[in-house]
């Protein structure tokens, strides 16, 4: 059985308790009577919940709040085999995973849809009498190998006891668009679910496609259409999205809408893009700063990768701790700390070659290694939003 949640959507850290009272009210039948509803048809409970949840409580106005908000959007909270579960947007980028095909597959909207297209297409994959089955094999209470088929967008399942010896003496048989996934019986987790809407539903963002999210709410907030700002820029062909031409190489580019940041701590700013090189000396990921606290030593950036820990694979909170003695420190210092580790998408896959995302940063200096950039279009509107 699933329900949705009509209650305000919630980023994952912090907020099960609130969320898990305002389903349990709601169950209660009789309990919020109509006459307590205000004209906008909340209750009193909806009304206090939403002002418990409002992100300038901890951000402010500016361009922090702005930030926070549509990392929200990429949230919802969802009551899935009897669990309240706070789901996440998942990653989801074009080739990643059909390198031994001749053919690949395509992401919804090649992951650069955005949540308000995306949640509806998730919404109706949880519904699903296929999505319903995917549960019951997980509830059944037998232990089982999950095998997905990606460009199939199904799965299977097995109690081979030597598959199931295979998977727990760490013997993957996995292949990157066929994963493998050992599961006990016991209903269904949150990472179970993301598995599904990413092999099965194809449905989620690239990190880029996640940045440019981001930085369209702010330009919106300061009423400018990012999309049109940047469309000769980007250089959008007519009738096309914006969205899939803000990759990661157009943040690299040498576009005047580019501007190169000194990536000392003190010169950084909310909405700043993290650019991480990869072995070919092409940007491989793009993340997004969303505050900087001088007096806490502490930077807190967003991003959507599967290269995590497997509670936070999808659109996730980062952070780096610094010195607050040592502004003029270079996100290159290694005696920063980066919290974020990385771990391969699926477990028993190939583990990623960097520990954490310092070591990513810091990595293949010969070929330019990290950079940190800005979009000349926002500059006005983060100096009029950091005013308020």
């Amino acid at each position: 059985m699933t329900r949705k949640n009509a209650a305000v959507r919630f980023p994952a850290r912090g907020l099960a308790g609130p969320v898990l009272v305002m389903l349990l009210l709601q169950a209660i039948p009789g309990f919020l009577a109509a006459e307590d509803r205000n004209a906008a048809g909340e209750t009193p409970a909806d009304a206090a919940l939403a002002a418990y949840s409002d992100p300038s409580r901890i951000w402010g106005n500016g361009a922090e709040r702005v930030i926070e908000e549509a990392y929200r959007l990429c949230f919802r909270t969802r009551i899935i085999g009897g669990r309240v579960m706070n789901l996440r947007m998942p990653f989801a980028q074009n080739n990643e995973r059909d390198i031994l095909l001749d053919e690949g597959w395509e992401f919804l909207r090649g992951g650069k849809g955005n949540p308000e297209f995306l949640w509806p297409v998730i919404e109706g994959i949880i519904d699903s009498k296929e999505f319903g089955a995917y549960t019951e094999a997980l509830s059944d209470g037998r232990e089982k190998v999950i095998v997905f088929d990606i460009p199939g967008q199904s799965w299977s399942a097995t109690r081979d006891l030597f598959e199931l010896a295979r998977m727990k003496a760490g013997s993957y048989r996995g292949l990157p668009h066929r994963p493998y996934v050992l599961v006990p019986g016991r209903g269904p987790e949150e990472s179970d679910v993301y598995n599904y809407l990413y092999c099965v539903g194809l449905a989620g963002m690239d990190c880029s496609g996640f940045v440019w999210h981001v930085l369209s709410g702010v330009a919106r907030e300061g009423g400018l259409d990012l999309g049109s700002a940047l469309r000769r820029a980007l250089g959008v062909r007519r009738g096309g999205d914006p969205s899939w031409y803000a990759g990661t190489a157009f943040f690299d580019s040498g576009s005047s809408q580019i501007l190169a940041v000194r990536d000392e701590i003190r010169g950084l700013r909310p909405a700043d893009i993290i650019l991480f090189r990869g072995y070919d000396g092409a940007v491989s990921h793009s993340a997004i700063i969303q505050s900087v606290d001088m007096k806490g030593g502490v930077i807190r950036y967003l991003q959507c990768t599967d290269e995590a820990p497997l509670a936070e694979r999808g659109v996730h909170e980062s952070f780096i701790y610094f010195d607050p003695q040592k502004p003029a420190q270079s996100l290159w210092d290694p005696e920063l700390r980066w919290t974020q580790k990385r771990y391969a998408p699926f477990p028993g896959e190939k583990a990623s070659p960097f520990s954490d995302d310092g070591e990513r940063y810091r990595a293949f200096p010969e070929l330019g290694g990290g950079r940190v950039v800005r979009l000349r279009a926002l500059v006005p509107v983060i100096e009029r939003l950091s005013r308020r």
